[in-house]
């Protein structure tokens, strides 16, 4: 009896999170949000010049291990991806041949963010995630260009799997932040946020308080709870009108004090697609008040796929999701801390969790002749990929290639190269990051650990 509850029960369950019909208006909510943010970004990052200072002007760019094939394009290649970036976001706000524009902005869009490491972002990549999953979505089934010249394809009512998808992927960036917040600098020493919000203290009003220790302890543990449990107050139904005060208050807050571009706006809008159906049925509604004069009433109707489609999107999405789910944990392959070595850093939603600086100096000596000659790293690097390849032991590896090439360039066909690299974490002392006596031209790059890397502070 037991057991036929329980399978009763499961099953109950998997409807009502898979199969169940739900409105189709919380996706065109979604297509709205999203479309209106990326084409936001985009003018955005043309307005601020980044296109030349992250692009175009470097000589170098940092590759992901895996993702070398990813090449700078040139000044074409570039300004191309982003046109069809802005095609694509301007396809999927409106509506318009959705398809091609959902996969055109999600490879264009991509291949921008994979072209160098030095400019990652946590919400880079969280945009990629999602642009991915809506390929697979019916979004331009209502209110939308391809819905209004063909009125065949509009659309009522999905599966309830296609707006979960999109719940469970906010829920994993959410609850892995959290998760990567459990560590001791962060709960027991409330660091970086002791040296970030001291920096504040002119904030107005609230600023005087951002000196003392205990409003650093105060956010260090609201933001790890706030990060494990938001996503599960906003399922709830009696709990959501606080959750998302919450998520705004958040993500505001944390907009004002640190430089961290639209990701706070970017959480707050995707935050909507937990609201009640009904919700997002008003917010149609009146926007068919702005643009029709007159609203007719269809008949329900439901999308489904076809039962080969069905199965590949739902093996693509759990492989999809698996990985998601098991990736963040590779770290616990490397022995080094975490923060000091950086491996498994990438791609698991550690949101601004550490304060490092480093400073590199490199080495290099013709075995031929013993001249030994400094590397003045700004005549090679912008100013953001010295910050940045200062403190990560890849990116120094890296850049230990690239001179590599640079002097077989001019005759020294077997370089030694050496690095001294200095660098401090959380306030920490300033230490050796890398053994200077490796010759980085002897050391390969791989998922393996960097037996180079000095043991973390």
């Amino acid at each position: 009896m037991l057991l036929n509850n329980v399978t009763l029960n499961l099953k109950a369950l998997q409807y009502r999170l898979i199969s169940e019909e739900k409105s189709i208006a919380p996706l065109i909510v979604f297509r709205l949000l999203f479309g209106l943010l990326m084409l936001y970004s985009l003018v955005r990052f043309v307005a601020k010049g980044w296109i030349a200072d992250l692009y175009l002007n470097p000589r170098i760019h940092f590759s992901y291990y895996g993702f070398e094939w990813v090449q700078n394009p040139g000044e074409f290649g570039v300004y191309l991806l982003f046109g069809l970036a802005f095609v694509g976001v301007i396809g999927i706000l409106l509506g318009a041949m959705y398809r091609f524009s959902s996969v055109i902005f999600f490879l264009s869009f991509t291949y921008l963010e994979l072209i160098d490491k030095t400019n990652y972002l946590n919400h880079y990549y969280f945009v990629s995630l999602v642009s991915f999953l809506i390929i697979f979505l019916p979004m331009n089934r209502g209110f939308s260009i391809d819905q209004w010249r063909n009125p065949s394809l509009k659309v009522t009512h999905v599966p309830a799997w296609m707006i979960n998808v999109i719940k469970l992927q906010l829920a994993i960036v959410y609850c892995y932040a959290g998760i990567a917040k459990l560590n001791y600098d962060w709960l027991i020493e409330a660091m970086p946020l002791k040296i970030w919000l001291k920096a504040h203290v002119d904030f107005p009003v609230f600023g005087v308080f951002f000196a003392k220790d205990w409003v650093a302890y105060f956010f260090s543990w609201f933001g790890a709870v706030y990060d494990l449990f938001i996503a599960f107050f906003l399922m709830s139904r009696k709990f959501r009108p606080y959750a998302y005060f919450f998520v705004i208050s958040f993500h505001v807050l944390t907009w004002l004090l640190f430089p961290i571009g639209v990701f706070p706006w970017v959480m707050i809008a995707f935050s909507t697609i937990f609201m009640s159906v009904h919700t997002h049925e008003r917010i149609i509604e009146k926007l068919n008040g702005l643009f029709d004069s007159v609203q007719i009433k269809t008949a329900a109707s439901s999308f489904s796929y076809s039962a080969v489609k069905s199965k590949l999107i739902a093996g693509t999405l759990i492989v999809f999701v698996v990985f998601q789910l098991l990736f963040p944990w590779r770290f616990l392959m490397y022995p080094n801390d975490l923060f000091w070595s950086e491996e498994g850093y990438r791609f698991s939603w550690r949101v601004m969790l550490i304060e490092k600086a480093g400073y590199a100096t490199f080495y290099v000596t013709d075995p031929e002749t013993g001249e030994r000659n400094q590397i003045f790293n700004s005549e090679y690097l912008t100013p953001l990929q010295e910050k940045m390849m200062a403190t990560q032991p890849d990116m120094i590896w890296q850049f230990a290639q690239f001179i590599k090439k640079e002097y077989q360039k001019k005759g020294v066909m077997n370089p030694v190269i050496n690095a001294e690299v200095y660098a401090t974490l959380n306030g920490k002392r300033s230490r050796l990051l890398i053994d200077p006596s490796i010759d980085l031209t002897k050391v390969t790059d791989s998922f393996a650990p960097k037996e180079w890397i000095t043991e973390g502070p």
